[in-house]
Formats: structure tokens, C-alpha cells, sequence
């Protein structure tokens, strides 16, 4: 189940299945990308996602996985999802509190940011059961973390804490309370988010990426000429 609530700029996206510390079935993968691509068409500029209870997401659902009929198309639809969420407009943050495994870690890669509690732990189990993240699990980690930290984390198969999730790079902040992150956050230009975000999600060449930085600098600069020369006096 996947519950949101909006407040001033700002969704809240909860995975609501606690007493499988919020596994995720395929009905459930779709209302995530309901809830997350939604909040752009309701001009919400910045999406919260958390899980309800002691963790964060434990990942697809086992008992599903295992009566899989066609397993490559689960795993296109969970790809499917955690591009929606990279692509989206919207500024999509991960709170981390609990457990992060398999699927959940891979949901929290395709965020814009990471922000972990001091309690939260990650790890990629399923190499312990033939299996390994196919959400998009091995193009993201080795972009978000180091090369030989991607291949420790995701071969081993261990449990790794915040802190050693901040050292290699997979979360952005250890924060005591990452929904007061994510508020912060909001309170900024929407325009200037959404531009941000496209800016550093942009996979072309240098020259293009430059090109089109130019372009949107320019654009922000004439809708908030007003507000810029406010703000220097």
C-alpha cells in the first residue's frame, strides 16, 4: 500500500506496508509512480518518500518474486518506476530510517537525494539467494558510489550503517530527522529546482549540457529579475 499527503510545495510519500516492512508487490510499484509522477501535474515541487514502521523498503516482495511467471518483465516494471521517479520534475528525496534491501536500496538510488537517520542500514542480499538488484540496481550504484564500493556492497551482500553509506557516497546527509530536510528544501524557487535537477540528470555531451545550462540560466534570470534586484538592495 502507498499513501501521500500534501503540504505547502511538499508531497509525502509513504510505503505503508509495515508488516512486510513495506515489500513491494506490482500493484504497489504503480501506485508509487502514481504518487511521485503525480506530484509534478499538482505543481508540488519536492516528493518525501519514506516507509512506514522500522524500515524503509525490504525491496520486492518475496512470495512474489518466487512465483514469478515472467521475471524479466518484474524486472522492467520495477526499472520502469525507479526511472519515473529519476525523471520526474519534481525534487524526489529518499528519508532513510531502518532498513534499506534489495529493491528498497534501488528505489532510493533513482532519488534525487539520500538522507539517512543514524539508525538506517542498506545492503543488497540477494546474491545470497541467486538473485541480484534488477531495478536498475547495477547502472545507478556505481554512479552514486565508487566503483570498488558499488562491487564490495552489491557482491558481498553485507549490511553496511549511515555512516558507511555517507563515506562511499550512497546517501547525501546523516540527519536526525530527514523530513525537516526535505521542508528546507521546498521552501525553495520551484523553477530553480526543477532546473537544477534537469541540468545535472542530463547524460548528453559537454557542449549540449553547457548549451542548454546557458539557456536555462537565462530563462531564470528574466522571471526573477525583480526578485534578484530586491534581494541586492
Amino acid at each position: 500500500m502507498v499513501r501521500f499527503t500534501d503540504r505547502d510545495r511538499l508531497r509525502v510519500v509513504t510505503l505503508d506496508r509495515p508488516e512486510r516492512r513495506n515489500a513491494l508487490r506490482p500493484a504497489d510499484l504503480d501506485a508509487l509512480e502514481a504518487a511521485v509522477t503525480g506530484a509534478a501535474a499538482a505543481d508540488v515541487p519536492v516528493v518525501y518518500l519514506r516507509g512506514a514502521g522500522s524500515a524503509f523498503c525490504a525491496g520486492a516482495d518475496l512470495d512474489v518474486v518466487a512465483s514469478l511467471s515472467n521475471p524479466e518483465a518484474f524486472a522492467r516494471h520495477g526499472q520502469r518506476v525507479a526511472n519515473a521517479i529519476e525523471t520526474t520534475d519534481c525534487v524526489v528525496i529518499a528519508g532513510v530510517d531502518g532498513a534499506a534491501r534489495g529493491g528498497g536500496v534501488e528505489l532510493a538510488l533513482a532519488c534525487d537525494l539520500r538522507i539517512a537517520t543514524p539508525e538506517a542500514t542498506f545492503a543488497e542480499p540477494g546474491v545470497r539467494l541467486g538473485l541480484f538488484g534488477a531495478w536498475g540496481g547495477t547502472v545507478r550504484l556505481p554512479r552514486v558510489m565508487r566503483e570498488g564500493d558499488a562491487l564490495d556492497f552489491a557482491l558481498s551482500g553485507r549490511t553496511i550503517d549511515a555512516e558507511e553509506a555517507l563515506r562511499t557516497g550512497l546517501v547525501s546527509r546523516v540527519e536526525p530527522d530527514p523530513l525537516a530536510v526535505a521542508e528546507s528544501l521546498a521552501t525553495n524557487e520551484p523553477d530553480a529546482l526543477e532546473v537544477v535537477k534537469a541540468r545535472m540528470r542530463d547524460r548528453r555531451g559537454r557542449e549540449e549540457q553547457e548549451t542548454a545550462e546557458a539557456a536555462a540560466f537565462g530563462e531564470l534570470v528574466r522571471a526573477h529579475a525583480a526578485d534578484i534586484a530586491a534581494d541586492r538592495d
